[in-house]
């Protein structure tokens, strides 16, 4: 039991066409919910803070929860940096104990993206751990977007070959049509599987990576919306569609808000029904658990990452 990379997990992930699953974390609940849905099914497992939660729970708070989980269940876990701007916090997540992170790129130009992106490698492989990047864009992705944008926003697959060879990047995060929030699609689910296909035909060995890879499970939204909630009309990645990319080199699938709207739901939920309570153990304990039966849900039935261990 220890914090490990996610090197060995993409290997057999990718040999065996599944994915694993990366679940962002913001405080003890999301964890406990998380890794004992891990332990549960056996799967290996990424825990991943965004700058955003860095800044809400702190770096020492989050570590030691993490280490605390480890601990607790026995659970091999990788602690990932989600969407490092640049280098010095990818350094510093290093160097305070992260096992995996990611240098974001994507916001620059191609060669500037390659420059900044190799700089954290070298660092980073120095000290033993893991890096991911970004090509692409994902935000404001949406199926009724023309071609020639689409084009101007997807990852481009000889560019990713490109990318690839001259970072030498761990894994690669790439644009294929999912994007961030609750509101991922306006119209019909669109991914670009021959756009993946193409890509992992080029970088075979290359882990690559979903982000915005949440399904916006629709019994959550009701939830949520029933007991006095406002988001009409949030749409995710149909599970179908995670199931299909795994098969094409995808091996890391990044799920925040299914966490978000699963823990808000019963929250909801529990204080619409106990007017009375007042004890956050009363409302954050339920949270936790239907965190942990979604996460079991994905890894078993979305990811197949099940029994991987």
């Amino acid at each position: 039991m220890a914090l490990v990379t996610s090197k060995e997990m993409f290997a057999k992930a990718l040999k065996s066409d599944y994915a694993v699953g990366a679940f962002n974390v913001n405080n003890m609940e999301i964890i406990q919910g998380i890794v004992e849905a891990a332990q549960q099914e056996n799967a290996p497992l990424i825990l991943q803070v965004s700058a955003g939660a860095r800044k809400y729970a702190k770096p020492a708070y989050l570590i030691k929860l993490v280490e605390a989980a480890i601990l607790d269940t026995g659970v091999d876990i990788c602690l990932h940096l989600d969407h490092g701007e640049d280098f010095d916090i990818c350094k510093k997540c290093v160097d305070d104990g992260f096992t995996s992170v990611m240098i974001d790129g994507s916001k620059h130009p191609f060669e500037e993206n390659i420059r900044r992106t190799k700089e954290v490698v070298e660092y980073a492989h120095a000290h033993g751990v893991v890096v991911e990047a970004e090509l692409g864009k994902l935000a404001g992705i949406e199926d009724a977007v023309n071609v020639s944008a689409r084009d101007a926003t997807f990852t481009v697959p000889e560019e990713a070959a490109e990318f690839v060879a001259k970072t030498g990047v761990d894994s690669l995060a790439i644009a294929i049509g999912t994007s961030h929030g609750a509101y991922k699609f306006k119209g019909e689910p669109y991914l670009d599987f021959e756009r993946l296909k193409e890509i992992h035909k080029l970088i075979p060995e290359t882990p690559l990576v979903l982000h915005g890879a949440s399904t916006v499970l629709p019994e959550f939204v009701a939830l949520c919306n029933k007991y006095g909630g406002d988001i009409p009309g949030a749409q995710g990645v149909p599970e179908e569609m995670i199931r299909e990319a795994t098969k094409h080199g995808v091996c890391k699938v990044n799920i925040d808000t299914d966490l978000r709207l699963a823990m808000t739901a019963e929250i909801r939920k529990h204080f619409v029904e106990n007017p009375g309570d007042f004890d956050p153990r009363k409302y954050l304990g339920p949270a936790r658990d239907a965190i942990r039966k979604m996460v079991a849900h994905k890894i078993k039935n979305v990811l197949g990452s099940s029994d991987k261990l």
